[in-house]
């Protein structure tokens, strides 16, 4: 994960991936995508996303925020929080599902 962490007014960081591209408006930087190593899907939507961690021993987690979709897994205190709308699914929270699955997901460029 490479880039530029910076501070939001509102004091949340977040990360710039590219900032040269970010700061000229470019749409030529690449777009990130989640890959489901043992069969090399890649992941298209949430439907899709939840069957697999569903297989990997995730659960849907309803107690939280309703703008997010959660999941949790009863073995561990890790909670996947992603926001409800797919086109806002970007590489940070790829990377969040990396992390709590190491050896099974891959973030690329697309």
């Amino acid at each position: 994960m490479s880039g530029v962490w910076v501070f939001n007014t509102n004091g949340v960081i977040r990360l710039i991936e590219n900032p040269q591209a970010e700061s000229q408006g470019s749409s030529s930087s690449r777009r990130k995508v989640l890959v489901y190593l043992p069969t090399g899907e890649v992941v298209s939507s949430y439907s899709s996303l939840e069957q697999i961690l569903t297989g990997l021993g995730w659960e849907r987690y309803y107690g939280g925020d309703p703008d997010l979709f959660q999941f949790h897994k009863h073995s561990s205190i890790d909670l996947i929080s992603l926001p409800r709308d797919f086109s806002k699914f970007n590489s940070v929270y790829m990377y969040d599902i990396v992390i709590k699955n190491p050896n099974v997901f891959h973030v690329r460029d697309m």
